[in-house]
């Protein structure tokens, strides 16, 4: 499965829809520890925070029809940094789960990533952790996928064997 993280650009700016995977995914202890430092005294919500429903579909092979799979709960919110009325960069975030502070904290995250005075940091103190994260958690699955891996063996008959006879 393609994630945006595994797209390891050096020396170019994250584009935005790659930090807004990698925000959506990651864990809320990591966002508040990162943005901690960066977070700002005032924010305008345009959305506050809300719950909901979303359909995810799937596909048979991955190249097949696609089918809807289920629904998952997913909370999301777009603020403005600064004060009401400002031209202050607006944040979006959407998060799995029920999580409002996640998403806030994302939100908040897109926000400070668009100004160019806060992206380099950002991107070694937040993005880079949760690429780690995210890459750490994904060796993790495989090697528990790896662990339960079956090896079938198929044993060539041997010259001069069984089959000869039968034909006499």
């Amino acid at each position: 499965m393609f994630h945006a993280f595994d797209n390891n650009r050096p020396n170019r700016p994250t584009p935005r829809q790659s930090w807004m995977a990698l925000l959506a995914r990651a864990p809320l202890p990591l966002l508040e520890q990162a943005l901690a430092p960066h977070l700002p005294s005032q924010h305008q919500w345009l959305r506050r925070p809300e719950t909901g429903l979303m359909m995810v579909q799937g596909r048979a092979g991955g190249t097949g029809e696609r089918f809807n799979l289920g629904e998952i709960t997913v909370t999301r919110c777009t603020l403005r940094l600064g004060e009401a009325g400002s031209e202050a960069p607006v944040g979006v975030a959407y998060v799995t789960g029920r999580s409002h502070r996640q998403a806030q904290l994302a939100a908040t995250a897109d926000a400070l990533l668009q100004d160019p005075q806060c992206h380099e940091q950002l991107e070694r103190c937040l993005l880079n952790p949760i690429r780690q994260h995210l890459q750490a958690e994904h060796a993790q699955r495989q090697q528990r996928a790896q662990s339960t891996r079956v090896d079938f063996l198929t044993m060539a008959r041997e010259a001069g064997g069984d089959d000869t006879e039968d034909q006499e």
